[in-house]
């Protein structure tokens, strides 16, 4: 009997169009195809908007600021950087360059959920732009440094995505896209399982009183058990052309991929 596990799924998907790589195969519970998941995914979000931080702040034990913060740190971004936040969400990231960067003046942000970035507006003053990552408005080589939190299962095509990338960064310009991995070991994945499938999902009612929250970590679950392996994320990378390309794990959960424009 054929193995129908996401894994597979997602291999046989990404051989099939490969030209475009795709983070994970079509959930068909939600929408039918890749050309349907941005207008499903943008509406999941404007309704879950006003109550994603906190979400995400008991979620992960308080723990997400200090962390997107560090990272940012570690991997080099420092003041006077042109930096895009990409997929920025309702600014958790960005508001942590910030602080880095002395302020949000040199910070753009963009994210295809007007929900999302009504919210972020409330946070900085920095630039806001309606757009999605495989397509983005802006002229080649306008950015220092390029962030992505917790968004790279919601594209449509990774190398699209990862393309763009390349042509907005300055030759020289970094790139690090943070997500959470499911594990790969039995016990770590049997956990991972429980927590996202199951708890995370449930409390989110319980404290928000409100389905559309529990749908949205619903449909995080079901992205990050069906999403590609991180070999297929790197190999991506590489084949829009990037360098330097690297991958750091974070207590077997969360990933840091980490890449430069090389230039023409």
């Amino acid at each position: 009997m054929d193995d129908p596990s996401p894994f597979r799924l997602a291999i046989g998907f990404t051989r099939a169009q490969s030209r475009r790589m795709v983070p994970h195969p079509p959930l068909t519970r939600h929408y039918s195809s890749t050309e349907g998941k941005p207008a499903f995914v943008n509406g999941l979000f404007d309704a879950a908007a006003t109550h994603y931080d906190a979400v995400v702040d008991w979620g992960f034990l308080r723990s997400g600021s200090p962390y997107r913060r560090w990272t940012l740190r570690q991997n080099g971004l420092k003041p006077g950087d042109r930096l895009l936040d990409v997929a920025c969400g309702t600014g958790l990231v960005a508001a942590e360059a910030a602080k880095i960067l002395g302020g949000a003046k040199t910070i753009t942000c963009l994210d295809p959920s007007e929900g999302m970035l009504s919210v972020a507006r409330t946070k900085l003053d920095a630039t806001f732009v309606v757009g999605r990552a495989e397509k983005m408005p802006f002229a080649d080589h306008a950015f220092d440094f390029l962030t992505m939190g917790y968004a790279l299962r919601h594209v449509t095509s990774l190398e699209e995505t990862f393309r763009e990338y390349r042509r907005v960064l300055r030759p020289g310009g970094k790139l690090l896209i943070l997500e959470v991995t499911k594990p790969s070991g039995p016990v770590g994945g049997f956990l991972f399982k429980l927590y996202f499938r199951r708890i995370y999902p449930f409390l989110t009612q319980l404290f928000t009183r409100s389905r559309a929250a529990r749908d949205m970590m619903e449909y995080y679950w079901e992205t990050m058990d069906a999403c590609v392996p991180p070999e297929s994320v790197l190999a991506a990378l590489r084949a829009a052309g990037l360098a330097q390309v690297g991958r750091a794990k974070l207590l077997g959960l969360f990933s840091e991929y980490v890449a430069t424009n090389p230039g023409d």
